[in-house]
């Protein structure tokens, strides 16, 4: 069973990889054929697509997941089916009802609220993603309750692959911003497409020899009850994540031109990628910690507390020091030289999400634990402070102001979290070995501010600078032995670098350079 698990587990990451992956590209691709404003007009979209999806949802792809592994493991495949059925129907009469709202609205919300009439198209095109995106998640939601979320992978690959051919085609066409967002209604509907033909050839056989259980219309609202206890608080978690994320770009459209949206949403995916590791990390560690919990294990769960913090601590740090110094010439080389005013704002964003990564992985900890809804609560304390620095800052200091009360916004998050966290767990963190990675940082930031900020220096920036950063990490004694085993098992896969593991581990434990 653990084998299963550490199995899926292991697909839903790269599935989620997939798609960061992809997205990064299509934002990439998309900023140099817009230019500025037309990306700022696409990117004004982005927030309304992920309201609207997770609307539509309303948490219920995870509901699905859970209610058909748990009726499948009691062998009731019946039931598993009319949760299938029941959520779906239900999510795509919602998809439509608010496809329909925004279709109305939109030319409301272009020229009322943000005054740019540019951007009435790209949200009624909007309407068109929702219906398509809700089928998605319904039958992701079915792959993973089966345990199948290879079928999850396929399904992005073919979401990610078209999205990006179908925008850069109509953008290339002539369709400006509103050929990006039909770009990504084209990649939905294909995506679809391709969710429904794999759950008929690999899911619906499963209950062949099932009869369909004939509900009643008061019984089938009984059963959607049961799914929407579960899935409202997967939902509220969901927008009020989002919110973290996109209220910049929202309020800076409000208040500021469409041009400076496309400045501020050049920094923001860069500055989420420490997000990828956070994501691996909190992935693992979200089981981990409901095993030791459940076999009260005080000793293992300060372990993998402690271990999955400082691991986060030790990579995503560096690398968002590394970005913070070097994001001018990161900006040049992904967006090009016309995004260089977002240059401050992603050395500001990026140290932002440091701290979200944090939170992300005190969040797995609290739900680990049996306390989902904590992490819930915090994040609508956040949403609202969130909105009330981006708004008071936006407005005196335009789209840094955006980076800097999101940045504030998620240090008071974290803090927060990591209070609660050490409340309910009892655990003790490594203070000493924390300090000592935030000196190596310090001392890396130092010595970067005096490498030339160009392409050039960038490349050698991350190179030297990562040098500089492990000799640091021993040199403080960072590092300890159970650290070493760790990396050694990966880096001795590697098959060029192989052979001189073994004289490195060697040379460290001679000289007494781990903890």
């Amino acid at each position: 069973m653990s084998n299963k698990i550490l199995k899926n587990s292991f697909i839903l990451l790269l599935g989620n990889l997939l798609f960061r992956i992809g997205g990064y590209i299509n934002r990439l691709l998309m900023s140099r054929m817009l230019g500025p404003e037309g990306y700022g007009l696409y990117g004004l979209t982005l927030p309304f697509q992920g309201i609207f999806q997770i609307l539509s949802a309303g948490g219920l792809p995870p509901a699905i997941s859970k209610y058909v592994a748990e009726y499948n493991a009691k062998d009731e495949k019946a039931l598993s089916k009319q949760v299938i059925l029941t959520a779906t129907k239900f999510m795509v009469l919602m998809a439509i009802f608010l496809s329909i709202i925004l279709l109305f609205s939109s030319d409301f919300i272009a020229n009322n609220i943000f005054h740019k009439p540019l951007v009435v198209w790209p949200l009624r095109a909007v309407s068109l993603i929702t219906p398509f995106s809700v089928v998605v998640g319904a039958m992701r939601g079915a792959f993973q309750g089966f345990y199948k979320n290879e079928y999850t992978v396929y399904n992005r690959l073919a979401e990610q692959v078209s999205t990006i051919v179908f925008a850069c085609l109509f953008v290339f066409c002539g369709l400006y911003a509103m050929g990006a967002v039909l770009g990504t209604a084209f990649g939905f509907i294909v995506s679809a497409i391709t969710a429904v033909f794999l759950y008929k050839r690999y899911i619906s056989p499963l209950f062949n020899d099932e009869n369909t259980l004939n509900l009643s219309f008061k019984e089938e609202l009984k059963l959607l009850w049961i799914l929407i206890c579960f899935a409202v608080p997967v939902a509220i978690t969901a927008l009020s994540e989002m919110a973290i994320y996109d209220v910049g770009t929202l309020v800076i459209g409000v208040y500021m031109l469409a041009t400076d949206v496309g400045y501020y949403n050049a920094a923001d995916p860069i500055s989420r990628i420490p997000l990828v590791i956070s994501l691996s990390i909190s992935t693992v560690l979200l089981p981990a910690t409901a095993e030791a919990h459940a076999l009260n294990d005080q000793k293992l769960l300060q372990e993998y507390v402690s271990d999955c913090l400082r691991y986060s601590i030790l990579t995503v740090l560096p690398l968002c020091v590394l970005i913070s110094i070097f994001s001018t010439p990161i900006l040049i080389i992904l967006f090009g030289a016309r995004y260089i005013p977002s240059s401050h704002v992603l050395s500001i964003l990026v140290i932002g999400m440091s701290f979200y990564t944090i939170f992300m992985i005190c969040s797995s900890i609290l739900q680990g634990i049996d306390n989902p809804r904590t992490p819930m609560y915090i994040l609508l304390f956040g949403t609202a402070m969130n909105i009330v620095c981006n708004v008071l800052l936006v407005q005196n200091m335009g789209i840094l102001g955006a980076a800097i009360g999101t940045t504030i916004t998620t240090a008071i998050l974290m803090i927060i979290i990591l209070l609660i966290v050490i409340r309910n767990t009892h655990i003790k963190l490594p203070y000493n070995n924390i300090f000592k990675m935030l000196i190596a940082n310090i001392i890396l930031a130092l010595i970067c501010l005096f490498i030339p900020k160009t392409i050039i220096g960038c490349i050698i920036g991350f190179i030297f600078g990562s040098i500089v950063y492990v000799i640091l990490l021993l040199l403080l004694r960072v590092m300890t032995r159970k650290d070493i085993t760790f990396f050694s098992a990966f880096i001795n896969k590697i098959p060029f670098v192989r052979n001189y593991v073994d004289k490195i581990v060697k040379f460290i434990e001679k000289h007494n350079l781990i903890y």
